[in-house]
């Protein structure tokens, strides 16, 4: 291991560099994508999932043999990160291409409040507003029929799915968790799926609406599919039958996991019967499949600090905006146009998804202000270039993980973090350090003011809100909450967020 002396003379030298069941019926003529030229596309959304909780990111004991398979015949990218740290606001980026600093959506829905913390945080929406324009709603108008199975958490009665541009909408409203209770077992009391029974496992159930939504889509024309997982997201459930051969596997040491490895190989089940199923409806060449998840994995749960996911060698997790809680895996397929066995390095977020997608539809730019950028180029040349070389984060919010207000700014190798409550920052290097365990802000303190300077430029461009002082402020009841129901002045420690 480096030396913090030889670390820095290494950096030094290098400081140059930049890195680069019954669905609603649809009503259409009845013709494939192809004969319109026109790609379908499926959007894969796993909850939580860990940059490192899959085989071909270097786990060794989740068993993930589709998606491992995927990323053989597909394009990985090592680089791709989240737009934000917890699930709401990413979700809202990836299908608006806007910040959810300028969407003024920064915090997971409802939300919640700490009376007592130093700052307040910031005011927050609790639905997407209907005024802005979506990747459904643009892919709608261009034919595509629209469907959204899973989870939503982007509003209630009135901000669902369907008020979005999608036509079809099978478990998508207010939860961010399974539940009401927490259960991935029926029954189910979701919009468009109740009943069912504790014999019948949440995503084996998606899964199978997930069937019948490209069975009659692939039919009718060009479809995008939004798949968006209630899983790996805690509690942590899964069929007895996936679980005993982890407790085997790891000789009942309770570490790794074994309830959430077997939640991890449900949904790499539930991506081999999609591409099975692609392949039966003859419209696997013509399907754009990109797969990733919304923020990192929940780094540990409990009193005893219990460890869940595997964000690989990355600091923190889930409401961090340390790497390991922005930092996702990516793989991308598209028959024909990505290279197999591909890795990308160039860093992408979460806005640039509806830029790439209208692109590679021949759909026109993304609504303006649009916050990302079409990232198709790299599907053919992944060691190509971006005209961008800087990636933001805005996350004015204490995470019921531990994260407090703060913002990000990466530029090339170099990475920023500016703290709010005490307004310190701490500047990485993740070419030599991707774990950021050397904080160079005062050896760099020219780059740290320069990147600050960016991050704060940034913030007044897009009208990001900030926190502000609390009066109240009390550090012995610093970690009591207010939040959702059965959430009520909680300890932090004993209430997770949705």
């Amino acid at each position: 291991m480096h030396t913090r002396r030889k670390f820095i003379a290494g950096l030094a030298g290098s400081a140059a560099m930049a890195a680069c069941d019954s669905l609603p019926a649809l009503s259409s003529p009845r013709i494939t994508a192809s004969a319109q030229g026109k790609p379908n596309i499926i959007f894969f959304l796993v909850d939580d999932l860990g940059w490192g909780d899959l085989g071909c990111y270097g786990d060794t004991f989740h068993e993930t043999p589709n998606i491992n398979q995927f990323a053989h015949d597909g394009l990985r990218f090592t680089d791709a990160y989240a737009g934000a740290p917890v699930c709401s606001p990413s979700r809202a980026c990836i299908l608006t291409g806007k910040a959810p600093a300028r969407l003024h959506l920064t915090q997971w829905i409802p939300g919640n409040t700490y009376p007592n913390k130093k700052l307040l945080e910031a005011p927050t929406p609790t639905h997407l507003a209907l005024d802005v324009p979506t990747l459904a709603e643009r892919l709608k108008a261009l034919g595509y029929k629209t469907g959204a199975i899973g989870k939503w958490h982007l509003g209630g009665d009135g901000y669902l799915p369907e008020n979005f541009g999608f036509e079809v909408n099978v478990a998508g409203d207010k939860h961010g968790s399974p539940g009401p209770p927490n259960h991935y077992f029926g029954p189910f009391h979701y919009h468009n799926l109740n009943g069912y029974t504790d014999h019948d496992y949440l995503t084996d159930v998606l899964t199978r609406k997930m069937d019948q939504f490209i069975s009659d889509a692939s039919k009718q024309g060009p479809f995008f599919l939004y798949m968006a997982e209630y899983a790996v997201h805690i509690p942590l459930q899964a069929p007895q039958t996936l679980t005993d051969p982890y407790i085997a596997k790891n000789a009942g040491k309770g570490e790794p996991d074994p309830v959430y490895a077997a939640m991890v190989q449900s949904v790499d089940t539930a991506l081999g019967n999609l591409r099975a199923l692609l392949k039966k409806t003859g419209v696997a060449d013509n399907t754009v499949i990109i797969l990733t998840s919304d923020n990192g994995g929940v780094g540990f749960q409990g009193k005893r600090l219990h460890r869940i996911a595997d964000n690989g060698p990355y600091r923190a997790g889930k409401g961090f905006l340390y790497e390991g809680g922005i930092r996702e895996p990516l793989i991308i397929y598209w028959p024909g146009v990505t290279t197999p066995g591909t890795v990308c390095d160039v860093p992408v977020i979460g806005m640039d998804f509806t830029p790439t997608i209208l692109n590679l539809v021949h759909g026109g730019a993304a609504p303006a202000p649009c916050d990302g950028l079409d990232i198709s180029s790299l599907f053919k040349s992944p060691n190509s270039s971006l005209t961008r070389d800087t990636l933001y984060w805005h996350y004015p919010h204490y995470s019921d993980q531990g994260g407090t207000p703060s913002g990000a700014i990466r530029e090339g190798d170099w990475k920023l973090i500016e703290f709010f409550e005490d307004n310190h920052v701490e500047l990485y290097n993740l070419k030599l350090d991707p774990g950021e365990q050397y904080d160079f802000a005062s050896s760099f303190s020219d780059k740290a003011l320069d990147l600050r300077r960016k991050l704060q430029a940034w913030r007044e461009s897009v009208n990001a809100r900030m926190p502000t002082p609390n009066p109240n402020f009390n550090p012995i009841e610093a970690n009591v909450r207010i939040g959702p129901p059965g959430c009520s002045w909680e300890p932090i420690r004993n209430c997770l967020e949705d």
